[in-house]
């Protein structure tokens, strides 16, 4: 029964759930070949999407780690051709900033994407009040502003 419903199911989903597997328990000797194989696969969106589940999960893990600029570097040559996973590997370099608190710019910040402003207010990857005052002035939606004044009233709260 069970691989009757697997060969009714679309060789692209079984592909995808596929790679998933793979890349939660690659190694990280072979991250990039991996990635670069995923993304050699006939089916360029479910590859892409695939493989940006995969960026997000790593780059979450390794935000504040020394490690992840080595890796970022290593990734950005794997995914260079595709431009929403360069652009999204980029908004991790900015969340990981913000997260450690080095310089950035205003612009940096109220130009991302909705995805990167409502990261940075919806998870607790950015605590500085500098970057959520900013949001909760000039984030891109209602939402942003909303959840970057509720996360900057709950900073100002005491312990």
């Amino acid at each position: 029964m069970n691989s009757r419903r697997q060969s009714d199911e679309p060789a692209e989903h079984r592909r995808f759930a596929h790679y998933l597997q793979a890349l939660q328990s690659v190694a990280a000797a072979d991250e990039a070949d991996l990635l670069a194989a995923v993304l050699r696969d006939e089916d360029t969106s479910m590859a892409v999407s695939a493989v940006s589940r995969h960026l997000d999960r790593r780059a979450t893990e390794l935000i504040t780690d020394p490690a992840f600029t080595a890796w970022a570097q290593a990734m950005s040559r794997v995914i260079d051709q595709h431009d929403f996973l360069t652009t999204r590997l980029h908004e991790w370099r900015l969340l990981r900033t913000l997260a450690l608190r080095e310089p950035w710019a205003a612009e940096e910040l109220t130009d991302a994407s909705d995805w990167l402003q409502r990261t940075a207010v919806t998870t607790q990857i950015v605590t500085a009040p500098d970057v959520l005052r900013l949001l909760a002035e000039r984030g891109r939606t209602r939402r942003v502003r909303n959840a970057a004044h509720h996360r900057l009233h709950h900073l100002k709260k005491p312990g």
